[in-house]
């Protein structure tokens, strides 16, 4: 097997609005082969300008570089791939492209063995004892919650009718998502959101890098302790790690941080330095799931969580599945539920993936990431 192509492709949303989860000018990416098995994975984040010169057609920054390569094993591919980029950008935009190559390359894996990708990386290999109980076959999205406006009203009615809903569908988990916000709104959001779920369900909390000192942060901290908060994702700067470092040394509420880390060696530095215990790492930008899956050999020593990043579409989501079925210290990912908020593409890329059981995703049985994009969704969503 040979690659034939590599192909940007622009997905948007006709009239995107990111405070209702708007997808706008996603790049996604196609890897074809000669016997005509095709690998798929979306690049978040990436200016698709930034992507196309990375990887549209053969005379690309990375196309050179893998059309005509026998595209199996993809760990082959993934260090030809970094080595390139020895002298030049081994971080950034660059590496979050080599992400989604990876990622599209265990997509022609699986399709070529028709086996789907977690089998290939390894296998189930959950915890004994997973945070959220549940089936061995299933892993648990945590749903995200954003406000259409900011304010201290809005905040509170408009994330607590989304979470109502999402309870009323069965899902088990949630993050609150109170951004620039009082004190006093985020703890009575979270308050109020505890409520509403009761004490089984998963409730966390993500601040938006709101904070610049440990003192304001340690007393939120202590104060979400008393409504069993599962963790307080990024309140500090990301590059703050002395700050996360003694605020996890101080709290008994898990910190969480890494939506924007590139490669397990920033993670490293997150885990050791900052003293981070829940890393979230983006399938494609910390490297693709073959850099992931290296990250995991990291967390479980350190005793951290790895509980991935996904405030992006369901094709990120489809490869985000695979990796939750391999590790031993995901309980819970993050997840976009369509439902309750207004953009089309999202949801018509979410009735693609894997439905939503009880709160739970079944272990795929399709081959590959289990995905296919559908010309009559491209042609109405693509940019260009």
């Amino acid at each position: 097997m040979r690659i034939t192509q590599t192909q940007i492709m622009v997905l948007s949303d006709p009239q995107p609005d990111p405070e209702d989860a708007g997808v706008s000018d996603l790049a996604v990416l196609t890897i074809t082969t000669d016997e005509g098995i095709t690998g798929l994975s979306e690049i978040f984040s990436v200016p698709p300008g930034v992507a196309k010169a990375v990887l549209d057609g053969p005379d690309s920054f990375f196309g050179r570089l893998l059309v005509g390569q026998d595209p199996v094993p993809p760990e082959r591919l993934w260090k030809r791939l970094y080595e390139s980029m020895t002298h030049g950008a081994r971080r950034g935009w660059a590496l979050i492209c080599l992400g989604a190559v990876d990622v599209a390359l265990w997509d022609i894996y699986g399709k070529l063995l028709q086996r789907p990708v977690y089998e290939l990386l390894g296998g189930r290999a959950f915890a004994e004892a997973q945070i959220i109980t549940g089936a061995r076959d299933e892993v648990i999205p945590y749903c995200t919650i954003i406000s259409h406006e900011w304010d201290h009203k809005s905040v509170l009615t408009q994330q607590l009718a989304r979470v109502t809903a999402l309870r009323d569908l069965g899902y088990r988990a949630f993050k609150i998502e109170p951004m620039n916000c009082a004190v006093e709104t985020i703890v009575e959001l979270a308050r109020l959101a505890r409520q509403e779920i009761g004490p089984e369900r998963l409730l966390a909390v993500d601040v938006g890098y709101l904070w610049n000192d440990v003192g304001t942060a340690l007393s939120v901290a202590d104060r979400l302790a008393e409504l069993d908060i599962f963790f307080l994702e990024t309140p500090f700067p990301t590059d703050a790690l002395p700050a996360y470092a003694s605020l996890s040394a101080k709290t008994r509420v898990r910190i969480a941080a890494g939506e924007h880390t590139v490669t397990r060696w920033e993670f490293l530095d997150l885990m050791d330095r900052g003293g981070v215990n829940v890393v979230q790492p983006y399938m494609t930008t910390v490297g693709g799931l073959t850099e992931a899956k290296r990250l995991l050999d990291l967390a479980r020593p350190r005793g951290a969580l790895v509980c991935p990043g996904n405030w992006s579409t369901g094709i990120l989501s489809a490869a985000t599945v695979h990796f939750a079925a391999i590790s031993p210290c995901t309980p819970c990912f993050e997840f976009v539920a369509a439902e309750v908020y207004g953009s089309p593409l999202r949801k018509a890329l979410r009735e693609l993936g894997e439905p939503v059981v009880d709160g739970a995703i079944a272990l795929p049985t399709r081959p590959g990431i289990g995905l296919e994009l559908p010309a009559d969704l491209i042609n109405h969503y693509r940019v260009g």
